[in-house]
């Protein structure tokens, strides 16, 4: 007998030994048992266990499932036609069920598949190489970093001891389809038949919804399923905001249009800068229960839809059922007012803007020549001024800080919303708190504007009935503007291009009654859209819901308009012509150099001259101390609006 037979018959006996020993040994000392079976034949290395042994018992159909002594039911048979076409088709069946070390097997055999760890050891394995097959391991390990951190791999809540959902759970495990199969397909259709063994009601409802009705029945694969909203591995808490965000967003997968108009709505921009307490797509539509808009037990239904309006404004009544919840400002056929509306407000940002950025761009070409001519006016920065010739009373310098700085809040607060896809949006609302506390100081800041801007209308008012027996309403003092404004905007224009000489003119000039009256227009177009805004219920008691479609349109475009002409035209005109450059603050200390004076207003300045009333005008130069803190105030509020400028333009130029 060869070497090689005696040891085959040795380790033969080995194992006959030890099975007759068992019963014993494993009674008296385990360690026995294992040190004998150690040579056996029977305990083959994982490797070597074959898929057509584990088939043997595995594809009988005559045996697919079996019932252990505790009552557990357990699949036994598999599919080999199916299996020889999944992904795993070339894989050792121990290759997953890592615990068979040799056949037969224990029963029942506890599960051990290692899903995750297989794959990352693939990865590992095969990273050098430029296979897209082997590219495909990436993605599918980035899917189970998504897995380990969602709710299914979480311990369920009525037994800790196993977690919410395995990977073949929901994959069935020796069928998973290669890409573009047919099992693939297959496997969305079951996607909700899957998730409902676990999720019964929500299987129930989906079934009836025009979604599932249409993948169920009419077989589309194209309609929504489980995955489709809820993501497929990063799946966590419908009740938390992450999940909440997500489906929003993925419902806009399908519906791209109407995701679209959702965030240039109140409702969408504040969940587009990441908070859920506003309306959501499944808010409105349903989440599970999803119905045509035709059919009666639809929640936006017409008999429905101020039911579900009420849920979130609880007083809401039928004004509320014209609103246009996806309205598009740039459908005619289907939303004429808000085109109109929409166009109107584009066609004078436009052109205000246009009028007034060549106005800037002439202006200084002019102003800069003739300051390296040595024309215009220059101060005396050796022998300044000492007399001074009072423009603004105390009350007007107080008006204007105030005006500034409710402004500069309202455009910050009003434009993190309007432009609330970007990265610097979502960082000012952290700031602020969150869209709660954004509204409570975009109110505050608008009612002290509303405030302020009546005051002074008060004080205005209170003025000219002082002197109404004396003042002219077209007056040289007047703000009203008048034809001699038209004759020094033309006149302006020739002294651009160079055909004349600078125009002279009277206390206010055209473009500092156009920068007064400005304010006007926006108190009535910006307030008045914001305060129906600010109590929708109260106003669409009043006035039908596409309303605020219209309030919505005309309060954004108008507030972009204030702000664009503001920081750039505005700043200009009192802070950066050459003859003004860095900047003045004749409007925080109330005074302006008489030489000034007499070159910026000469014909006011021969006016009062010749009336004998230049004296009671005339006051000392503003102390040190005045003129430092003007400084620094007038500094700060120009770097504040540079800044909301430059905010408001990438907004604005990235929203398209």
């Amino acid at each position: 007998m060869t070497r090689s037979a005696w040891q085959l018959f040795a380790g033969a006996a080995v194992a006959v030994f030890s099975a007759l020993l068992a019963p014993i040994t494993l009674a008296e000392n385990p360690g026995i048992t294992l040190a004998l079976a150690a040579p056996s034949a029977a305990q083959v290395p994982q490797a070597d266990i074959s898929n057509h042994r584990c088939l043997r018992c595995h594809a009988d159909p005559l045996e697919k499932t079996r019932v252990h002594p505790d009552g557990t039911k357990i699949n036994l048979f598999i599919d080999t036609q199916q299996f020889d076409h999944s992904v795993h088709a070339k894989q050792p069946c121990n290759g997953c069920h890592n615990n068979v070390v040799k056949l037969p097997h224990q029963k029942p055999l506890p599960k051990s598949i290692g899903c995750i760890e297989c794959h990352k050891q693939k990865l590992a394995a095969q990273k050098e190489r430029s296979d897209p097959q082997y590219k495909r391991l990436g993605i599918v390990v980035e899917q189970m970093e998504g897995y380990l951190n969602s709710i299914h791999a979480q311990p369920n809540k009525k037994d800790i001891s196993k977690i919410n959902a395995t990977c073949y759970d929901c994959h069935d495990a020796h069928n998973i389809g290669t890409l573009g199969s047919l099992q693939r397909a297959e496997h969305r259709m079951k996607n909700p038949e899957v998730c409902g063994r676990c999720h019964e009601k929500q299987l129930d409802e989906y079934k009836a919804s025009m979604h599932g009705k249409a993948l169920l029945e009419k077989k589309d694969t194209k309609s929504a399923v489980c995955s489709d909203c809820h993501s497929t591995h990063s799946i966590s808490s419908a009740k938390g905001d992450p999940m909440k965000l997500t489906i929003t967003k993925n419902c806009g997968n399908c519906h791209e249009k109407a995701r679209e108009t959702y965030f240039k709505s109140y409702h969408g921009q504040v969940n587009k800068l990441g908070y859920t307490n506003t309306a959501k797509c499944y808010d409105c539509h349903g989440g599970h229960n999803i119905k045509n808009v035709d059919d009666p037990t639809s929640t936006i239904h017409v008999n429905n839809r101020l039911k579900t309006c009420n849920t979130c404004h609880k007083n809401a009544d039928k004004g509320f059922l014209t609103f246009h919840a996806h309205g598009d400002a740039s459908n005619f056929e289907k939303y004429p007012d808000m085109f109109i509306v929409s166009k109107f407000m584009e066609y004078l940002i436009y052109g205000v803007m246009l009028f007034f950025w060549t106005h800037v761009l002439l202006w200084f070409y002019r102003e800069l020549m003739d300051h390296l001519k040595g024309c215009g006016h220059r101060e005396d920065v050796e022998h300044p001024d000492a007399v001074f010739f009072r423009r603004f009373s105390p009350i007007w310098r107080w008006i204007h800080v105030l005006f500034a700085m409710s402004t500069m809040v309202l455009v910050i607060t009003g434009t993190t919303l309007l432009f609330s896809h970007t990265d610097w949006a979502k960082a000012v609302m952290t700031l602020l708190g969150g869209p709660i506390w954004e509204g409570v100081v975009h109110r505050t800041a608008a009612v002290i504007w509303v405030t302020v801007f009546l005051s002074h209308v008060g004080f205005a008012m209170f003025n000219i009935w002082k002197t109404r027996k004396t003042f002219r309403w077209f007056g040289p003092t007047s703000m009203i503007p008048n034809w001699q404004d038209l004759k020094d905007i033309v006149r302006m224009y020739k002294w651009f291009l160079g055909f004349t000489s600078r125009p002279k003119f009277e206390r206010w000039t055209y473009w500092q009654k156009f920068d007064y009256w400005a304010p006007f227009w926006g108190a009535m177009a910006i307030g008045l859209s914001g305060a129906m805004m600010f109590n929708p219920t109260l106003t669409s008691q009043f006035l039908p819901g596409w309303v605020f479609n219209l309030a919505t349109i005309i309060h954004a475009e108008e507030a972009l308009l204030a702000t664009v002409f503001l920081f750039s035209v505005h700043f200009f005109n009192v802070h950066f012509r050459p003859e003004k450059f860095p900047l003045s603050t004749t409007i925080f200390t109330g005074a302006v150099p008489l030489e000034e004076f007499k070159y910026e207003h000469t014909q006011e300045y021969d006016r009062l001259v010749a009336a004998g009333e230049l004296e009671k005008y005339l006051v000392k130069r503003p102390t040190r101390t005045v003129e430092s803190l003007a400084t620094i105030l007038s500094a700060l509020l120009i770097l504040a609006g540079f800044m909301l400028l430059t905010l408001v333009m990438i907004g604005y130029n990235t929203m398209h």
